[in-house]
């Protein structure tokens, strides 16, 4: 059924949603996005599951937004480009308001949008030696649809730090900016992922959804009318000459014309 995305459950009704595209570091292709998407929703309707830990397969968890699928984007008119960019937001939106408890095992680097499915977890652990960043503006974007997650998640002022500059921070910042709640040595970090699974399966699955559904409402408003805002801002940076010349200088293996020398 997938081909980027795999689902396994265990007897005690957890089930893990594996980010299958290790070749590409998961970078979050058309593919991809539609097809988590449609594992969010299959999962929050799946009486059975009571618990989802969101993992990855490869060294990297996730590498942030695909740049080939965002360089088709440059030649689509407005209305294509905006489609593109919902997409992309309404399956964060989708993973965010999953019904269940959602646990992130975050065993590798995570850049860009890899930040944004982070922050639509409800908790995250790491292992200590992962980097991460939001690396959009070096390439001439911005971190437009993740951006209520991951402010949601560390708030404005610690979003500050890392939003804008694209620098890179240790698995021990990550836990001061809340983007981890811990840290560990990676080989315990399955034992770390079982600590965070293990209480939600004494309580009432229907009260956990509940109050995970009180918390969204009680948390920073990200309705409608904020990931649209968020779908405009994408869609206008992937038409603008910044990104354009930035992807530009990836794939070609050059530097944009904005880096500094030294």
């Amino acid at each position: 059924m997938y081909e980027t995305v795999r689902i396994e459950r265990d007897d005690r009704g957890v089930a893990t949603l594996w980010l299958d595209r290790a070749e590409k570091h998961n970078a979050l292709s058309a593919r991809m996005i539609a097809e988590l998407h449609a594992a969010a929703q299959t999962l929050g309707a799946d009486e059975s599951v009571r618990v989802v830990v969101m993992a990855a397969e490869g060294k990297t968890f996730c590498a942030g937004g695909d740049l080939g699928w965002m360089r088709d984007q440059f030649a689509a008119d407005p209305e294509t480009r905006a489609a593109e960019a919902g997409k992309l937001a309404y399956m964060l939106q989708a993973l965010n308001t999953l019904p269940k408890p959602l646990i992130a095992r975050v065993h590798g680097n995570a850049f860009g949008g890899g930040l944004g499915m982070i922050s639509v977890c409800d908790v995250a652990v790491g292992a200590d030696s992962v980097q991460m960043a939001c690396t959009e503006t070096r390439l001439g974007l911005i971190p437009a649809t993740i951006g209520p997650y991951v402010a949601a998640r560390t708030g404005e002022a610690k979003a500050r730090r890392f939003f804008m500059s694209g620098r890179r921070f240790d698995a021990a910042e990550a836990v001061r900016l809340d983007l981890l709640a811990r840290a560990v040595p990676q080989d315990a970090l399955d034992q770390a992922i079982e600590e965070e699974v293990a209480p939600y399966l004494d309580c009432a699955p229907e009260a956990v959804a509940q109050a995970k559904g009180l918390l969204r409402r009680l948390g920073p408003k990200i309705d409608t009318d904020v990931i649209d805002d968020t779908i405009e801002a994408l869609s206008d940076c992937w038409a603008g000459a910044e990104a354009q010349a930035g992807i530009a200088a990836f794939f070609e293996k050059r530097t944009p014309p904005w880096k500094r020398d030294g």
